[in-house]
């Protein structure tokens, strides 16, 4: 079973610098609203780093309900951008650069969400 289609997925939001980890769903859908002015009930997935980058957090809206997926990175660190209060748009190719623990600053363009 597969939780999220990235095939089938809008648009993939990296939130750079950092985020408190500690926000639930409710928390999250704030700052997505509030500070980028986005639409979390579309099939977008949004990612949030905290402090550390060893942990990210991942919120998709499924249609029926949120899924917020956390990952903690064992062996290495997450290549996370560091412009706070700044939302950069990824293809799915740059998703899995950065879950794999490459870099992504030469790769990504701004948007102007």
């Amino acid at each position: 079973m597969t939780l999220i289609n990235l095939r089938k997925l809008c648009s993939i939001y990296l939130i750079c610098g950092k985020t408190d980890l500690c926000r639930g769903i409710d928390g999250l859908v704030v700052v997505i609203q509030s500070d980028y002015q986005l639409d979390p009930y579309s099939r977008t997935l949004f990612l949030f780093c905290g402090t550390r980058k060893v942990r990210f957090k991942a919120l998709y809206w499924a249609g029926d309900g949120f899924l917020l997926l956390y990952k903690r990175i064992e062996n290495s660190r997450i290549q996370w951008l560091t412009n706070q209060n700044e939302v950069k748009k990824l293809h799915t190719k740059q998703l899995e650069w950065l879950i794999s623990g490459w870099g992504l600053e030469s790769t990504i363009k701004p948007t102007t969400a």
